[in-house]
């Protein structure tokens, strides 16, 4: 309804004050201050209020009260226009420009659909909502990890002979009065147990131990911190490789290759010692080096996917069968 063509007129009904115009409704003029716009309003409000309206009702069954409650509703409305700056300079374009209709349809829905907290506000508390989310995931994955380092009889043999070296599981069996039950001196020394994992072992990749440093939160506080510094690192790495032409040390090389691989700073630190130190030998921060070795475990990978059984039923069903065949067989 509001596309249809329609005759322009400086006062629509359902914009602002409607047919009237709101610095008559309050009785100011165009000039007026904001100090005489909200004086004016007090003295309407107090007298127009419903609570304190004492009129008398011009028809019965109290018309003179609804009167009253509509004209204080038009009052309201016109200091909610006139109060604000921006609303009351899109209201006066309105007055001086009445042919622009459907622009002062847009101008006065958009203000009035338009959220009324602070948007900084909003993206503070998601930011916040989210950054405490991946604490507390990150930590129930490291806590999942000790869990199961706990039940690897490799790490618990080892972690249960450095308790016993320490006398930490010994002080658990006590007599007498201090006497306590099985389960739960076996509750106390799985727990000194899961201590000793966590403080000899080193996990990485993405059950490692969460670091504050590492959530969302701390990283946008922290970004201009981490682009000053990749660029005092990217203008020394240009200065002592490409100008003075320095040969790379042993963690220039693996970053290289950690390039090539496309592989986070994360999942390049997960790998085992040795995988490195072949990637060393084999001089893979030379990309020709590095093809030759991307080409091998391509290879490797087909040949292995090939000896599998799993794969092997994969491609005779694929091959007899298939996801668009109808069959009747059983299983």
């Amino acid at each position: 309804a509001l596309l249809l063509p329609r005759a322009a007129r400086g006062l629509t009904e359902g914009l602002y004050c409607g047919r009237r115009v709101c610095y008559d409704v309050l009785g100011v003029s165009r000039q007026a201050s904001k100090a005489e716009i909200a004086r004016a309003y007090r003295q309407l409000a107090r007298k127009y209020h419903p609570d304190r309206y004492r009129g008398e009702p011009a028809a019965p069954g109290g018309g003179g009260s609804q009167a009253a409650h509509e004209k204080f509703l038009l009052i309201a409305t016109a200091y909610e226009t006139l109060k604000d700056e921006e609303t009351r300079k899109d209201y006066d374009y309105m007055l001086d420009h009445p042919e622009e209709y459907y622009r002062h349809y847009y101008h006065y829905y958009s203000r009035r659909l338009a959220p009324k907290v602070d948007v900084r506000i909003v993206i503070l508390v998601t930011v916040c909502a989210i950054s405490v989310f991946q604490f507390f995931s990150w930590w129930s994955s490291y806590n999942e990890a000790i869990n199961y380092l706990a039940t690897v009889p490799k790490y618990r043999i080892q972690a249960t002979e450095i308790a016993r070296q320490q006398g930490l599981l010994n002080k658990t069996r006590e007599k007498g009065k201090n006497r306590r039950s099985k389960e739960e001196i076996r509750e106390e020394e799985e727990e000194i147990i899961k201590d000793i994992i966590k403080n000899k072992i080193d996990i990485k990749g993405g059950y490692q131990k969460p670091k504050i440093y590492d959530i969302l939160l701390f990283q946008i506080l922290l970004a201009p911190f981490y682009l000053c510094k990749y660029i005092v690192w990217y203008c020394w790495w240009f200065y002592c490789f490409t100008i003075k032409g320095q040969e790379y040390g042993v963690e220039e090389k693996l970053y290289i290759i950690r390039r090539y691989m496309k592989m986070s700073q994360s999942q390049f630190d997960s790998l085992e010692d040795h995988q490195k130190d072949t990637f060393l030998e084999r001089q893979l921060w030379i990309r020709e080096n590095y093809e030759v070795y991307k080409q091998e475990q391509e290879e490797e990978l087909k040949k292995k996917m090939a000896m599998d059984p799993r794969w092997k039923r994969y491609r005779r069903w694929m091959k007899n069968e298939g996801p668009g065949r109808l069959t009747f067989i059983d299983d």
